[in-house]
């Protein structure tokens, strides 16, 4: 894991130093894809990059038994519960989801989808935020499945990559 964020950190890093635009640019996917990701994301000079960690979700229900679906919720329910929880943050930092460069998203099976992510699930919480009229900006994104997160039945974490310019 240290690998993949030193790798993330250095690569930014690059990409701010050697960015000759003024404003961020984001490639599309190729061949016309409406996938809501971008492809790669430029970050120009003399950018602010804020590295987010991790967000996981708020209990679904609180008073249900701990570490069950009904305490947790599905992978959409997760998913709207870390995304809100990134808004809140980023509110804080005088940041939003537009200013999201790269987004990594860590899913564990469901065990009602065979053991396997829900990702239509997290997909449906993701273009809410993503990808709409309302905050077109894409993010360039990878996602995968993992073997579990920090507490039994959590199965969304995300974590965000940044670009703030500077004035």
């Amino acid at each position: 894991m240290n690998r993949l964020l030193c790798s993330t950190a250095a690569s930014l890093c690059l990409l701010a130093s050697s960015a000759n635009s003024a404003e961020v640019v984001r490639h599309p996917l190729l061949g016309g894809s409406k996938f809501p990701i971008a492809r790669a994301v430029e970050v120009p000079a003399g950018a602010t990059i804020f590295f987010h960690s991790g967000t996981t979700p708020a209990p679904a229900d609180p008073k249900a038994r701990a570490g069950t679906a009904a305490y947790w919720g599905d992978t959409r329910t997760q998913a709207l519960s870390t995304f809100a929880k990134i808004k809140e943050s980023l509110d804080q930092l005088g940041l939003g989801f537009g200013d999201v460069v790269a987004m990594t998203v860590y899913l564990v099976g469901d065990p009602a989808k065979g053991g396997r992510m829900d990702f239509d699930g997290f997909m449906a919480a993701y273009s809410q935020f993503f990808g709409t009229a309302e905050q077109p900006n894409l993010p360039a994104r990878s996602t995968v499945q993992v073997a579990g997160l920090v507490q039994p039945g959590m199965m969304v974490e995300v974590e965000v990559h940044l670009v703030k310019r500077g004035k």
